[in-house]
């Protein structure tokens, strides 16, 4: 399939950050990697590496073509550095409104002018974002979940002034990696099936959080239902909880309902440092968590 740019910068180095940079360079782009903190991609892509080997997962990205991609990743903590070259960027910082302003911002200052902005956000709009780029013709919206774990599609969305060409570009690119394009047709908080995971996301919570369930059984339910390896809390834990927390925020701030907020119980781990994979403890602790265990979905146990 023809390549719509030549070279991705992906800003931010965080578990989905690295998985779209190492799924980039898999496809042959040329990519660069910006982080304030030098190692961290390098950190990430060890964390993903322990994780997976954990669960015994087979990656999309076969084991044995792993440090290939790394290699040809060119990381940087000069963000000017990294925008030198950019056809496409990809913004995959933190879920908070103030923080990714400013990075498009700077996006719109230093990237070249043709470059396209797309958003790795799990829940904001690019409507929110695109015009504190001084460009909003040319950003979007481009969700990714856990590709290398096999979550192989991705939310497209356009801005309130993204051109149809724009969207076309954003679409080959996510085709040519291999990914299902999820097309949003108007603008909707959590786009396509964001959507329709934080509404169980939302209802997991409620039921912890209350304590009418066991979390552990909840992510029993889920697997025996859908025959994945993974519940909606361990899913959580690899997202990170504080990213959880940062997007169930989003809904309450547009909607106002106290249902919308997160639960106590949850900010109460975050407060603690239990942010999942990353921190090694939230709802399970890793890198060997108990539903990976033999006798998790043993009725006899």
């Amino acid at each position: 399939m023809d390549k719509p740019f030549e070279h991705v910068t992906v800003v931010g180095s965080g578990i989905l950050g690295t998985q779209i940079a190492m799924f980039a360079a898999h496809a042959g782009y040329s990519v660069s990697v910006y982080d304030t903190r030098e190692g961290a991609f390098e950190e990430t892509y060890a964390k993903l590496h322990a994780d997976l080997k954990a669960k015994g997962v087979d990656p999309v990205i076969a084991w044995d073509k792993w440090q290939g991609c790394k290699n040809a990743v060119r990381f940087t903590t000069n963000l000017g550095e990294a925008l030198r070259d950019a056809d496409l960027v990809v913004e995959a910082v933190t879920e908070e409104l103030g923080v990714k302003r400013e990075i498009f911002k700077k996006l719109g200052e230093l990237a070249p002018p043709e470059a396209i902005f797309a958003t790795n956000s799990s829940s904001i709009p690019v409507s929110r974002l695109e015009e504190s780029s001084a460009r909003p013709e040319r950003c979007i919206n481009a969700h990714f979940y856990m590709p290398l774990q096999g979550i192989m599609m991705a939310d497209l969305m356009g801005g309130s002034k993204t051109t149809p060409e724009v969207l076309e570009k954003g679409e080959i690119w996510l085709r040519s990696m291999g990914f299902i394009p999820l097309r949003v047709k108007k603008e909707i908080l959590g786009f396509c099936f964001n959507s329709v995971w934080r509404a169980i996301k939302k209802q997991s919570l409620y039921m912890w959080a209350n304590d009418f369930v066991d979390f552990r059984d909840i992510d029993r339910a889920w697997r025996a239902f859908t025959g994945t390896a993974w519940g909606p809390f361990g899913l959580m834990d690899t997202v990170g909880l504080d990213t959880v927390a940062n997007i169930e925020m989003v809904y309450y701030d547009k909607s106002k309902d106290p249902s919308d907020k997160p639960p106590a119980q949850l900010l109460e781990k975050i407060e603690r440092g239990e942010l999942g994979v990353k921190t090694g403890k939230g709802f399970y602790s890793y890198p060997d968590p108990e539903y990976l265990d033999a006798d998790f979905l043993n009725p006899e146990k």
